[in-house]
């Protein structure tokens, strides 16, 4: 881990992410995020550092309320998904038969569905949307994949010597998984999460520049819609969609780095290569 420039890039890029998320709020006043608390269309400034939008709310303010929730639902979602996938990946690899024949049966009819479709469907249907349901409305269309690699995984550790070693020794069926082939796993399970919850952010983002996700509180796809939904692009008020959009982008590259660096961690091939 200390040659993997990568994953230390990454981590540090994500962790001035959340800290900055973290501490912004007690440094920023909540209330300049509010409409009407200040003076609209105004260009950063000394006073207001990132500028204002046509609503009259501090874009600094507005960036250090929306990251924190954007972060929010991609950690949810990206737990929520991948603990269903592992769960369900590691009682198709061990247990096989029809219960491996079941879940991958409902794994590809699932992934056959186009997830864009299925999200915009259901977001459309909801009354109010909220931070927590756009996180369960997204990690129901993201265990598939982690469940197919957990599985893989499974069926190659399931044949290993050690796994023969502890049964007969005694250790057999939930307490073989949770001892012998979970801490095994947790390689491939850190890397999935990273993977779950890049897709997460980037389903999440999409729908909300669409006008799909929580209207009543702000993230950073939801600052990118009220720019567009207001012609912020058109009129030149580059201060109101760039930082949201920076953010983005800056999160999305530390979340790719450290995508990279755990790939490199886990895979003997690529350490080999490096």
């Amino acid at each position: 881990m200390s040659r993997n420039r990568l994953l230390f890039a990454g981590l540090g890029i994500l962790a001035l992410v959340v800290l900055v998320a973290a501490i912004g709020p007690l440094l920023v006043p909540a209330e300049l995020a509010e409409i009407g608390a200040t003076r609209p269309r105004r260009m950063p400034s000394a006073e207001h550092w990132l500028g204002t939008d046509t609503q009259g709310r501090d874009i600094l303010a507005t960036l250090v309320r929306a990251t924190p929730q954007t972060l929010k639902i991609g950690l949810f979602a990206g737990l929520i998904g991948l603990g269903l996938g592992v769960l369900l990946g590691l009682a198709a690899g061990y247990f096989g038969g029809l219960v491996d024949a079941a879940i991958r049966l409902g794994t590809d009819v699932v992934m056959a569905i186009p997830g864009i479709a299925v999200l915009v469907l259901v977001a459309t249907n909801v009354r109010t949307m909220t931070v927590a349901l756009m996180a369960l409305i997204v990690a129901g269309l993201s265990w598939m994949y982690p469940a197919r690699a957990i599985r893989a995984q499974t069926l190659s550790m399931r044949e290993r010597a050690y796994v023969d070693i502890a049964q007969l020794n005694g250790i057999s069926g939930l307490r073989l998984v949770v001892v012998e082939l979970l801490p095994n796993l947790l390689p491939y399970i850190a890397a999935g999460f990273v993977t779950a919850v890049s897709h997460a952010m980037l389903a999440t983002i999409g729908l909300e520049a669409l006008g799909l996700g929580p209207q009543n509180e702000l993230t950073l796809g939801m600052m990118i819609y009220w720019a567009q939904y207001y012609g912020a692009i058109i009129r030149g008020m580059w201060w109101w969609w760039g930082p949201p959009v920076a953010t983005i982008a800056l999160i999305f590259l530390g979340l790719l780095t450290t995508s990279i660096g755990m790939d490199r961690l886990v895979n003997a091939r690529l350490r080999i290569e490096s």
